[in-house]
């Protein structure tokens, strides 16, 4: 059973569910030293924030195939170094979206009718209710610094305060901004109009000090700042100097450039509303985040491509559903063609129709490379790695798609060409579960897992209780079979599902029968 390392506390939810897949050790607070001493006994390591993964760490890990983030960011893990060794790297983004959003919204209201500072002031045996003189949200407008997930769900919320809600992201289309009600703008555009920036990006070196003291001068007079999402993404003396001199009238934070900001210049400004870093910290997306990250953990143990996986592509939402079946039968298939295939292949084709022709099939293009590779290269392939074991390998793979499947709703193609000519393999998905419907041109209809048997054979009587009195000889049993063949008494293909594999003495003795050509087992 896989081995799994939990460093740090994440919900009891998201511990269950990894005990329900894997041997799961909770040691909590462990140092450098000590991490580095256990960490080559485990498969999978998961942490939050405080345990800093390495690339000393990824090098001791020595069976590490999946470092789990519980959380949105991985700041605290070197996902280059994971990168190279092949090593999923696993978030949780979505589970605290609403979360975020919903403080979000708080530190908004907060700003806009002085909650802190009154409930501070009343606490203080005062009643000055004229000091606290607040103002509407509703006709205001939020600038978003960022469309994403959190930005989205920031977005609805605001629009059901009537808010105008402007956006800056440039990965973000027209349409998906109309959908939410928001209009995308420049970033000069927004900082000038906006009453209240809030901002919803992670940092990067792109990102990083995005709000200098030239960019807050550019924002509207009076405006408000919120920031829920890094620190060093606003240069804090910059803000300062804004709340000081009254060109901003205020600032929300949940973040800041050093955690804890011990001696950071804002605190205790009248004008700041402060949050210890709390946009995550709710019960429900605490334990969201618990299962979520054990499900991508376990995903990546089982040999899937996890949903949240940081260095594979991204699978948006509503894509994965048609995905998420393609993607395991994609490596299925490929792992299947390389073990029929004798003769060196040339070039592969990777043909994607129907639904297939909608979507975003890299994940897919990724998961046939893993199955073509895995079985002749000694290093563990991965998504994350294969293409790059593919171009040291010079494998060369063709992408085309067509929006008609036929009599399906959606088929994956895999055709090699070889100096002998075109090997071709498909697939598709029924009732949400991988078939395999052709194997060398062969017309065929079969679930493709555990162990198989195949054959090529002269189609002649007998044949196949010839195979099977073989493999009863020795205690194998047969779970199912298909038979496919071009015409009769020609050359044909046997597939036999076994409940065990037949060993190398079965398939020789399979071999040597008279009219057939080929034998193969093959483990899926």
């Amino acid at each position: 059973m896989d081995r799994i390392l939990v460093t740090e506390k994440i919900a009891a939810a998201g511990v269950e569910s990894l005990k329900a897949g894997a041997d799961v050790d909770v040691w909590l607070d462990l140092d450098k030293s000590a991490l580095l001493e256990v960490i080559g006994e485990y498969d999978a390591l998961v942490v939050r924030s405080a345990t800093k993964v390495t690339a000393e760490v990824i090098a001791a890990g020595k069976r590490l195939r999946v470092i789990g983030r519980a959380g949105s960011g991985v700041d605290n893990i070197n996902v280059p170094a994971a990168t190279e060794r092949g090593i999923i790297v696993v978030n949780a983004p979505a589970s605290n979206n609403v979360a975020v959003a919903e403080l979000t919204i708080g530190l908004l209201l907060s700003l806009a009718r002085q909650i802190p500072q009154s409930h501070s002031s009343v606490q203080a045996g005062k009643w000055e209710r004229s000091k606290f003189m607040g103002w509407e949200v509703r006709d205001k407008t939020l600038g978003l610094v960022g469309l994403g997930r959190i930005g989205s769900e920031v977005a609805r919320r605001a629009r059901g305060l009537q808010m105008r809600v402007l956006a800056f992201d440039p990965v973000v289309s027209a349409d998906r901004a109309a959908q939410l009600g928001v209009e995308i703008v420049t970033m000069d555009d927004l900082v000038a109009q906006s009453d209240v920036v809030s901002i919803h990006v992670p940092l990067l070196d792109s990102t990083r000090n995005l709000f200098d003291a030239n960019r807050i001068a550019q924002m509207k007079k009076g405006a408000y700042m919120i920031n829920v999402s890094r620190g060093g993404i606003v240069n804090e003396e910059a803000l300062l100097a804004a709340l000081n001199d009254g060109h901003l009238a205020g600032a929300a934070l949940d973040t800041y450039s050093a955690e804890p900001p011990t001696g950071n210049v804002l605190l205790g400004h009248p004008r700041v509303v402060t949050t210890p870093h709390i946009g995550a910290s709710s019960a429900e997306a605490q334990v969201l985040t618990g299962t979520d990250v054990a499900e991508g953990v376990l995903a990546a143990l089982a040999g899937s491509t996890p949903r949240y996986a940081v260095n594979a592509p991204f699978v948006a939402p509503e894509e994965w559903g048609v995905l998420a079946p393609y993607i395991g039968l994609a490596r299925q298939m490929g792992a299947l063609s390389t073990v029929l295939i004798d003769e060196p292949v040339v070039s592969y084709e990777l043909e994607y129709w129907g639904e297939l022709a909608e979507v975003d099939t890299q994940p897919v293009r990724l998961a046939a490379l893993q199955g073509l590779l895995a079985p002749t290269v000694e290093a563990r392939v991965t998504p994350v790695n294969a293409p790059l074991l593919a171009r040291e390998r010079g494998l060369r793979i063709g992408e085309r798609t067509n929006p008609d499947a036929e009599n399906y709703a959606g088929l994956l193609v895999i055709r090699a060409e070889t100096a002998e000519g075109s090997r071709v393999f498909s697939g598709t998905v029924l009732r949400g579960e991988p078939h395999i419907i052709q194997v060398d041109g062969y017309w065929v209809d079969f679930v493709p897992t555990g162990s198989l048997l195949f054959t090529y054979h002269r189609d002649r009587p007998g044949m196949i209780g010839r195979v099977g009195t073989l493999l009863g000889a020795s205690d194998v049993n047969i779970s199912g079979m298909h038979v496919g063949r071009i015409a009769p008494r020609e050359r044909a293909m046997m597939v036999l599902m076994l409940d065990e594999p037949a060993s190398e003495e079965v398939l020789d003795h399979i071999r040597a029968e008279e009219d057939v050509d080929q034998a193969y087992i093959v483990t899926l």
